[in-house]
């Protein structure tokens, strides 16, 4: 016998295939769930029901009614910058490993849009969740692990011993990316993403400031800007800004508080004749793919990315399956400096730009 023709498999229910196959609900139900205690007859004809049916059991109502889902919850702030991309690989590395599905939600860097994410993770009732919060941590977390749901912050770093976090260095990121452009001779340095309130651009801020300091003695020498976002636009909005200074304030190189900032920047800087890094150095950070695949490859501050992912994931499971006795642990990364073309020159002290700017 074969499917009727309108027979949805994904409406057709239970009781179908136990009419189908001339059984009871519960036989089914066995034969979904114990085999071994149905007759190899019973058996057999009841999936040979499902297979004429196409019958596709709703594993998730089934996973509810115990509680608990087969899934974690990723919340990201820009799903558009390939920094989470590569963060959600590691996750959903880890997560395969142990059966687990990912669900992934983009906030925006929007406090609002990430509340309504983890309700409705919460009405999942998902494992556990992975978040890189918004600047301000929100009350939503706290509710969630007070209801015994599992949270670990992901590139952001706990604020106590009694929760998981992954995160990096950025103060010796940031510190690491403006010694290299100051050992090159460039005296005037920008930092780009100044007013972002999130706790690692403000590391990375706080570090070029200490490297600046420690070499020329005080912060006049450092620019700071500060585009509306973090992002390719927000590059090219900062260019627009360093291109109109006068010559005698001008920086003749840039931190980038990521690389999409990096990469808008370098493309204002090529639009206005700018000579990259001849005129002008710039260093991103994150080390996205597209930071060596660029016109001028930008140096950039490495973060491991999916490792950032796989290890928050790792922590998450074993908090969801250990309760209370997990241990929590705060995992800081180091950073690392890959050098490419955008910084290479060594500047002279005489330097000057040249193109239209």
């Amino acid at each position: 016998m074969r499917r009727r023709p309108g027979e949805d498999p994904l409406t057709t229910s239970i009781r179908d295939v136990a009419t189908r196959a001339g059984v009871s609900v519960g036989t089914v139900s066995n034969v979904l769930n114990r085999p071994e205690v149905v007759a190899p007859l019973t058996r057999d004809r009841v999936l040979a029901a499902i297979a004429e049916l196409g019958f596709v059991r709703n594993e998730s109502a089934r996973q509810l009614r115990a509680g608990q889902s087969r899934t974690i919850g990723l919340v990201v702030l820009d799903i558009a910058n390939p920094f989470f991309t590569d963060v959600a690989r590691g996750v959903e590395e880890a997560a395969n490993a142990q059966g687990l599905a990912v669900i992934l939600c983009n906030s925006d860097d929007r406090p609002a849009k990430e509340a309504a994410h983890l309700d409705v993770l919460a009405e999942q009732r998902v494992q556990g969740v992975l978040i890189t919060p918004t600047a301000a941590l929100s009350p939503n977390l706290a509710v969630l692990r007070g209801r015994g749901v599992p949270v670990v912050l992901v590139d952001r770093r706990a604020t106590g011993p009694d929760q998981c976090s992954v995160a990096v260095d950025d103060v010796v990121g940031g510190q690491l990316a403006a010694e290299h452009l100051l050992e090159r001779g460039h005296e005037r340095i920008a930092f780009i993403g100044g007013s972002s309130g999130l706790p690692q651009v403000q590391e990375r801020h706080a570090g070029v400031t200490r490297a600046v300091v420690e070499r020329l003695g005080s912060e006049d020498a450092l620019t700071v800007l500060s585009p509306d976002t973090l992002s390719v636009a927000g590059g090219r909005e900062a260019g627009a800004q360093i291109v109109g200074m006068p010559k005698a304030r001008r920086p003749t190189a840039a931190v980038c508080a990521n690389d999409l900032i990096a990469l808008g920047l370098l493309q204002e800087m090529v639009r206005h004749g700018v000579r990259v890094p001849e005129d002008f150095a710039i260093v991103g950070y994150d080390d996205i793919d597209y930071a060596g695949a660029a016109a001028v490859p930008l140096t950039s501050v490495r973060k491991p990315r999916q490792e950032l992912g796989r290890r928050a994931a790792e922590l998450l499971i074993e908090e969801a399956n250990a309760g209370e006795t997990h241990l929590h642990q705060q995992l800081v990364f180091e950073p690392t400096l890959v050098v490419r073309e955008s910084s290479m020159v060594r500047r002279s002290p005489t330097a000057a730009w040249r193109g239209s700017a």
